[in-house]
């Protein structure tokens, strides 16, 4: 008879049921055939795509790649008519995905988890829910999100507000913006995204603007259903080229430096790439060094620059919206954001000119003594991105250390999905994983998590986990290939400098997924070099 403190109420545990939670509960429970259950905080699946349902909410990668490829059924049987996903056509997809495989009855909804402890006289994770219920389990896997932890700022007055505060994160079903004098704090993608939506809704519009941003257009238009076809007839070298490629978004990244061409030929292919649309395929389809050459970066900059003068009617309005720093960002895009600004019903107000010196009941009060008076106060204030989530959870691994102790000096891990001293803890997207498009990033990851685990499961390991060292030299590969390029530059919650006191640090792999693909298949290859596995209390190199 088995132990039964050794014995795990289920084989693996997966938190969170986004796009990555939900693979993971596919992989670990139809295709190992682990028992398994998730455990989602919100009330319904999909994420990043439940709570973020703010107007304008979509994703600006191609709807044709921002979706699983592992069912090929799946990829021909679901349909898109816009360029782009929408907030509800994302939904609808992951709920759709669920319930293909049956995976609701085994994904516990409004269920946050609190604590995940490793107990090494069981070898077992001791998992706490906010309610108070535990479990444990062998495996646990952390889908908890890329960007999903609110990042609140700290305005003095901010809880005095007596119209509607909302963190675009946690958008409420009964808000309703129209005819409203509605304020926005945040001008990054989702920012962007809603101002250009709110804008012809609301009675005015005031956007509170820190750091101008570099936006292209996205080109979003109507796909026709003949369109759709062809893709899926195609879809067989569209995903071979994704998984080749650096971004993952679907087009082919440039081999041509910039510098190498006539100014007249750049400027063709900067307005041949503005119209086409896309704002990583204007930073990486149009020349090959625009993130990592200086001179090349200043064309592109220039480029957009000048499209702001061109665009915005006020020389004031598009002085205050001309960013003069790197254009080495996250790449926004969207449909006529620099337009927005000719409405007589929007304002801007620069925070770095006139700052925010506190929020009254009325509104926003500024630093030139007006009081900007609203309805709404929307907070589009982005997240602690990456390791948020994770130092919110009571996450302790080898001798009680908590996460925060692991990662005082910044977030690292081992090729991004697992972590010295936290034993058979796995993470989607954990720090210093692949910044591309995410869904292939995602599928890569779960796919080798679950070739790992099958590989302990069929070895009667009981904890597989890195060595420190290989921790150590994974992060000093990703500083290394992002000093490479012009990103760590810039202010920029890639590298978390959005959250006050909040270490800089390298938290992306930004080789490429191709690359990134590769050194999986290399480190699987050499019997899975940098990780341990463990046997009974023996340890042995796998």
């Amino acid at each position: 008879m088995s132990d039964p403190t050794t014995t795990p109420d289920v084989d693996a545990v997966v938190i969170g049921a986004g796009f990555g939670g939900i693979y993971m509960l596919h992989t670990l429970r139809d295709r190992l055939g682990l028992s398994a259950r998730a455990f989602e905080k919100g009330g319904g699946v999909g994420g990043t795509w439940y709570f973020n349902r703010y107007p304008g909410a979509k994703s600006d990668t191609e709807g044709f790649v921002y979706r699983y490829s592992f069912d090929q059924d799946l990829l021909q049987e679901w349909n898109w008519n816009t360029r782009y996903l929408d907030q509800p056509d994302v939904l609808a997809y992951l709920e759709h995905v669920v319930e293909r495989y049956d995976l609701g009855r085994d994904i516990r909804l409004n269920t946050e988890v609190t604590g995940a402890v490793f107990d090494e006289r069981t070898d077992l994770w001791r998992i706490t829910t906010a309610t108070g219920e535990t479990l444990t389990c062998r495996y646990l896997v952390n889908a908890l999100g890329l960007l999903a932890r609110s990042n609140v700022p700290d305005i003095p007055g901010l809880d005095d507000f007596a119209g509607r505060l909302v963190h675009t994160n946690a958008w409420p079903d009964d808000l309703d913006i129209t005819g409203r004098r509605v304020g926005v704090i945040g001008t990054g993608s989702t920012g962007v995204q809603f101002i250009v939506a709110a804008a012809p809704r609301t009675e005015h519009l005031t956007v509170f603007q820190r750091s101008p941003q570099y936006v292209v257009p996205s080109g979003n238009r109507p796909v026709a259903q003949a369109e759709v076809e062809q893709t899926k007839e195609n879809f067989d070298g569209i995903w071979e080229q994704v998984r080749g490629s650096a971004v993952a978004f679907g087009f082919s990244e440039s081999d041509v430096p910039a510098m190498s061409v006539s100014a007249e030929e750049r400027r063709r292919v900067f307005q041949e790439n503005w119209d086409i649309g896309n704002g990583f395929r204007f930073m990486f389809g149009t020349f090959c060094d625009v993130a990592t050459d200086p001179e090349a970066n200043a064309e592109a900059a220039g480029f957009i620059r000048s499209k702001i003068s061109d665009i915005v009617d006020d020389p004031e309005t598009a002085r205050k919206l001309t960013p003069t720093d790197l254009y080495a960002k996250r790449p926004l895009c969207d449909e006529g954001f620099y337009e927005t600004f000719n409405r007589d019903d929007v304002e801007l107000v620069s925070v770095r000119e006139t700052p925010i010196v506190e929020v009254t009941p009325a509104g926003v009060r500024t630093a030139d003594g007006v009081t900007h008076e609203l309805d709404v106060l929307v907070l589009a204030t982005g997240f602690d991105a990456v390791d948020g989530n994770y130092r919110a959870m009571d996450l302790r691994g080898r001798g009680g250390q908590h996460i925060d102790e692991h990662w005082a000096e910044g977030p690292t891990s081992y090729l991004g999905v697992s972590m010295s001293g936290f034993p058979n803890m796995f993470m989607i997207l954990g720090p210093n994983g692949p910044f591309t498009n995410l869904p292939p990033s995602i599928e890569t990851q779960v796919e080798w998590i679950g070739e790992l685990v099958g590989h302990a499961e069929r070895s009667g390991a009981r904890t597989v986990e890195p060595t420190p060292e290989a921790e150590r030299d994974w992060t000093t590969t990703c500083r290394e290939i992002a000093d490479a390029t012009l990103f760590p530059q810039a202010d920029s919650w890639i590298f978390g400098a959005n959250i006050p006191g909040k270490t800089n640090t390298v938290m992306f792999y930004m080789a490429g997924l191709g690359q990134y693909r590769e050194k999986l298949r290399e480190v699987t290859d050499a019997g899975y070099e940098g990780f341990v596995l463990t046997r009974e209390s023996e340890p042995a190199a796998i």
